[in-house]
């Protein structure tokens, strides 16, 4: 029985470290400066790729919007065309495929704020993750989910049935004080509540990274 669930625990740990190098060898096609670039070795590359703490939950970020958190950037990697569709509030639109244009860098290798990436589901994200993490940028976390896991939990959180602890009651009170505050309407509702009221939104001014001067010599 022991060795059985050695052999999964192995097993589970193969498939992410399998996916984790299918990922970086994507992102890699990616990555025309590669050659210019020391950034980490691939032991420290695939030890941050398997934490945990490299996601962050929709219930996570939902509190800091709602709280106007300063501290992060929302930087959706999807096309121009997905984002106008729609998009989380004060997300900057970076696509995938121009994650190394210089006008980029100036957002992604920054130490003024925690970089927070999301696409439709993790596919993406986990891409340019792994691609700021190679160059050794600091501070990226990648949305959980994405914007899939966002309307499942927050935009149309599922209400838990009689028998379920208290503590998913109220998570689920938190879900939906957040959906009302990201505009959805019950039928219940009859004003929105004051502490889901949507509150002014300040203007975000975000801190360009001056560009470092080349150093002379070298190749």
């Amino acid at each position: 029985m022991i060795n059985r669930n050695l052999a999964k625990v192995l097993s589970f740990r193969y498939k992410i470290i399998a996916f984790v190098l299918v990922m970086l060898a994507a992102g890699l096609v990616l990555l025309p400066k590669y050659e210019k670039h020391e950034g980490i070795s691939p032991e420290q590359l695939l030890s941050n790729a398997i934490s945990p703490e490299r996601y962050i939950s929709t219930d996570e970020l939902a509190d800091k919007l709602i709280n106007q958190d300063p501290s992060f950037l929302l930087i959706d990697v999807r096309d121009e065309e997905s984002f106008k569709k729609y998009n989380l509030p004060y997300a900057i639109n970076i696509p995938l495929e121009k994650l190394l244009d210089e006008e980029s860098e100036t957002f992604l290798n920054q130490d003024e704020y925690n970089i927070i990436l999301y696409s439709n589901g993790n596919f993406y994200a986990d891409q340019a993750w792994i691609i700021c993490n190679r160059l050794d940028y600091k501070n990226h976390r990648v949305l959980k989910g994405g914007l899939n896991e966002w309307f499942t939990t927050i935009i149309n959180p599922k209400k838990p049935i009689e028998n379920m602890p208290k503590i998913t009651f109220d998570l689920y009170s938190f879900r939906k004080a957040a959906s009302m505050y990201f505009g959805v309407a019950y039928p219940e509702q009859v004003k929105p509540a004051t502490d889901t009221k949507n509150k002014p939104i300040k203007k975000r001014v975000i801190v360009r990274k001056k560009k470092k001067m080349a150093a002379e010599g070298g190749c």
